[in-house]
């Protein structure tokens, strides 16, 4: 049998779950066939030797593929599918496939998964649905693992009908606004106490770019990653001047939007009343995924 025959093989023994994997994330059978289809094109095109687990490979490819989906879907505003499903499954001539989907998840479930922004559906299916472990699924959403898990988190407690407490919600943004505040007035020391002593800075590759082009006019000198409070402070010490605070994900984040167009989102993820990690994203594609809510 030839290598494409194996592959075709141990293809096809995964198909059903790929495409439960993509039919939760997308809501709709035919771009889950998509989804699947193309993660076919790309094993085929891929050096398969080099594929230790053909499973878990798949599923990765599949979900950064519905990733990319629900990524452009957002930025074409489209309706959410899931709203399409329920009135094709309430009228005759519905396709099997569509009905035995639909039935295997809820309805309820797939309208729900729809108010989702993309990485957090993204994260709580391949997590919750699937049980894959959050340093699989932080790649494959280009977050790092504390952002992963409140990802899952956030979208977990939506899924469930328990949004997250105002109290906590309100204690996040009043942190934000503290280090905002210490950030514009270069107070070091105001810094540091909002800052977990182990924090994380991380930059995409846009804002290490953006850092550099305009290090002469006063732009701090970012690295992909930087730790510990006093070399994150330092970095922020004078600086945030025309950033906004904002929701980014349904949490408490910072933007900064010269003219109204965001050029780069602040993403916080805050633990026992502290900052544990600041990551800075300015890739427009990345950007583009997140759900944004600017403060006025």
């Amino acid at each position: 049998m030839s290598e494409q025959n194996v592959l075709a093989e141990q293809f096809q023994a995964s198909r059903a779950r790929l495409r439960a994997v993509a039919y939760r994330m997308l809501g709709s059978a035919n771009e889950a066939d998509d989804a699947v289809q193309e993660a076919w094109l790309r094993l085929a095109r891929a050096d398969s030797s080099e594929v230790d687990n053909l499973g878990g490979w798949l599923t990765t490819v599949v979900a950064r593929v519905c990733l990319d989906m629900l990524r452009a879907r957002k930025t074409r505003r489209e309706e959410p599918l899931a709203t399409d499903a329920v009135e094709r499954l309430a009228s005759p001539g519905d396709a099997e496939s569509e009905m035995q989907f639909a039935d295997g998840i809820g309805l309820a479930l797939l309208v729900v998964l729809d108010t989702l922004a993309p990485n957090e559906r993204v994260a709580f299916v391949l997590h919750d649905l699937f049980n894959l472990q959050f340093d699989v699924i932080a790649p494959i959403i280009n977050r790092s693992l504390a952002a992963t898990r409140q990802l899952a988190s956030r979208a977990r407690r939506r899924v469930q009908g328990s949004p997250e407490p105002d109290g906590d919600r309100d204690r996040q943004r009043e942190l934000v606004s503290a280090f905002r505040a210490a950030s514009r007035e270069g107070n070091f020391s105001a810094l540091l106490a909002v800052l977990d002593p182990e924090v994380v800075l991380r930059a995409d590759a846009a804002a290490v770019m953006a850092s550099v082009a305009r290090r002469e006019h006063g732009a701090p000198s970012l690295t992909p990653e930087t730790r510990g409070a006093a070399a994150v402070a330092k970095i922020f010490e004078g600086r945030a001047q025309a950033a906004r605070q904002a929701l980014v994900d349904g949490g408490a984040g910072m933007v900064f939007a010269p003219g109204g167009e965001v050029q780069v989102v602040f993403e916080f993820v805050i633990e026992q009343g502290r900052i544990l990690e600041i990551s800075l994203i300015a890739d427009p594609a990345n950007i583009s995924s997140l759900q944004l809510s600017i403060d006025v």
